[in-house]
């Protein structure tokens, strides 16, 4: 559904936090709102559901002004997903996530059915954790939930406030990739509010950025950073603007099916291990289960230099991987890390899908700077 902001405008007496504001979001997109503190973007998301009056201007829901729409019931139609979650500690997973159905009097047996749905979207065993309250879960679960929770009614519209802001970068990066797994799946209109500009080129279709109540620039990812406006977005992008665009290029459109992996089923020693690997002629290699899941890597030189008979388990290490929706930033970054020249990509049961390479990824690089004519700028 299009939301269309025509001459939005909010003030508190002689403030303005919102000045003359006019932006379309389109149907079905993700849209990020990004901009300095007290710029205005926080209360421009909730004039989107009327927990805050507009001044004056108009929001228009496909069409339909947002005065000719009951409140209560605009409210319901839209998910809501804030940084602090907001779960009700009291209820369990399952009853925080049925509140809204209830609310719409849906039938128990429908309700039950969209909290195992959504469960499962977020990667979440219903059967474990449903009946759990919040506290029993992590951080990054707990967002996962507020997530569900957000989508309970399957809402047309999504209004996200820094849905990720409080946790920690490793996990803010899994959840981001899992979130835009699932935004292709539920094709929702999504209006995201963020600080974190490395956050919003990762996830924005389009990007409006505001400054003072004004907006600024609204234009796709790439357009803005190719054209920032004035040196105010040149600031806000920053000086790296130029790698900033890894940030648009998914792991998924840059990774080999072709994986070298090691499977073993918790027999296997070392002796063996280095059979594997010298006869691929390999330095290291990946181990997996008998279900394809990751279980880490394990390197030929220590192998080498421990008893043959000691168990191959007893020599891996922890593989950080990379999701399929993750950006070549994250994948360069993750593998600068580890100390490893690849990556292992698996999907969301950590099972392994294939391989991003380093020499690849910065192949792939030269290939974007070429074809743009101007080493100095992003295509």
């Amino acid at each position: 559904m299009p939301i269309e902001l025509i001459n939005l405008t909010k003030t508190y007496g002689d403030l303005v936090a919102v000045n003359n504001l006019s932006v379309t979001f389109d149907d079905r997109s993700l849209n990020v709102l990004i901009g300095p503190s007290g710029c205005g973007k926080t209360t421009v998301l909730k004039t989107l559901n009327r927990l805050l009056p507009i001044t004056s201007g108009d929001i228009r829901y496909d069409g339909i002004s947002i005065h000719d729409i009951d409140p209560i019931e605009l409210r319901r139609s839209i998910g809501y997903v804030i940084q602090e979650i907001g779960l009700f500690p009291h209820l369990t997973i399952f009853e925080n996530i049925a509140v809204v159905p209830r609310l719409l009097h849906w039938s128990e047996k429908r309700i039950a059915d969209r909290v195992d749905e959504l469960l499962d979207l977020v990667n979440i065993d219903p059967g474990a954790y449903a009946d759990k309250y919040p506290a029993q879960l992590s951080g990054g679960q707990r967002q996962r939930v507020g997530v569900a929770r957000g989508l309970a009614a399957d809402p047309k519209i999504l209004l996200m406030d820094e849905p990720f802001g409080a946790i920690d970068p490793i996990n803010r990066e899994t959840l981001q990739d899992s979130f835009l797994e699932i935004q292709r799946e539920i094709q929702k209109t999504i209006v995201f509010v963020t600080h974190d500009i490395r956050e919003a080129v990762k996830l924005g279709d389009r990007i409006a950025i505001l400054q003072d109540g004004k907006l600024i620039q609204y234009d796709e990812t790439m357009k803005i950073l190719n054209n920032p406006v004035n040196e105010f977005v040149e600031d806000l992008l920053g000086s790296d603007r130029a790698l900033k665009g890894l940030e648009l290029l998914r792991v998924e459109d840059n990774y080999d099916l072709s994986c070298f992996t090691i499977e073993s089923d918790g027999t296997r020693n070392a002796g063996w291990g280095i059979g594997q690997l010298e006869a691929e002629g390999r330095a290291f290699g990946f181990v997996k289960d008998r279900d394809n899941r990751l279980l880490g890597y394990v390197l030929l030189r220590e192998l080498q230099r421990g008893a043959s008979d000691r168990p191959l388990h007893e020599f891996l290490h922890t593989a950080t991987a990379i999701r399929p929706m993750s950006t070549l930033m994250e994948a360069v970054a993750m593998m600068l890390t580890s100390g490893i020249t690849s990556a292992p990509v698996v999907d969301k049961r950590n099972r392994i899908l294939g391989v991003v390479r380093f020499r690849e990824v910065f192949q792939k690089v030269s290939e974007v700077a070429d074809a743009a004519g101007d080493p100095e700028r992003i295509p």
